[in-house]
């Protein structure tokens, strides 16, 4: 059975209440990174945490945004993305996190795709990871996606990034840690 697309966001959820039921307590605070999957059927922003901020890691623009500043980070469609060690991956994942160490950045942040699992799964795992949470929790906090979601894909997505300050030598891991922590 597929998802249904034509109601509200699939896969949406508040990343750190999440771990927080995962983990016990969680190590990155509630109300700062949601994900979710497309926006065209959601009624109001208060429907999805009211972000401030939306990612959209789609190919297509959001139709709307609200009052939320809108940031488009496509992902090149003939891509892998959980291949995280090929280049024009690893590109475009450096430029999504980099958005992260920006002080000007309002919280909450949405991240979403289309469906709300691959393009915003391996962001959100990068970014867990650079937050130092153990790869298990990652790739607990991952498999609570409905769709074709697999431990393996995501594993190999941690994988390619093992080294994080080697593989986003370009961001300021410091400040996107202080960031999302606040």
């Amino acid at each position: 059975m597929g998802l249904d697309y034509s109601v509200g966001c699939v896969n949406f959820r508040d990343v750190g209440e999440y771990l927080g039921l995962l983990m016990g307590l969680s190590p990155l605070p509630t109300g700062r990174l949601l994900r979710g999957g497309k926006l065209d059927f959601v009624d109001a922003l208060t429907d999805i945490g009211q972000p401030a901020t939306i990612l959209n890691l789609r190919r297509g623009a959001d139709r709307q945004t609200w009052t939320a500043q809108a940031l488009h980070l496509p992902a090149p469609n003939d891509l892998e993305n959980y291949d995280t060690t090929n280049p024009r991956v690893r590109r475009w994942l450096n430029e999504a996190v980099a958005v992260f160490e920006e002080d000007t950045l309002a919280f909450p942040v949405l991240i979403h795709c289309t469906s709300g699992k691959d393009r915003t799964g391996v962001v959100v795992a990068a970014l867990l990871k650079i937050l130092r949470i153990e790869e298990r929790w990652i790739v607990e906090e991952y498999l609570l996606s409905d769709g074709e979601v697999r431990s393996k894909w995501i594993r190999q997505a941690l994988d390619g990034m093992a080294d994080t300050e080697a593989y986003f030598h370009r961001v300021d891991l410091t400040r996107v840690r202080a960031n999302l922590l606040q």
